[in-house]
């Protein structure tokens, strides 16, 4: 269980991968209709 371990949250982190221990962030993305109404207004 350390580094080495491709399982652990810590060998994902030394591998540079994601998996079910390490997931992505999720980046909320802005719905389309607030984009339009913020170009409209100008």
């Amino acid at each position: 269980m350390g580094k080495g371990d491709k399982k652990s949250k810590r060998g994902k982190i030394a591998n540079k991968t994601y998996g079910a221990r390490r997931p992505r962030k999720i980046r909320k993305r802005t719905p389309v209709e607030e984009k339009v109404a913020i170009k409209g207004k100008s």
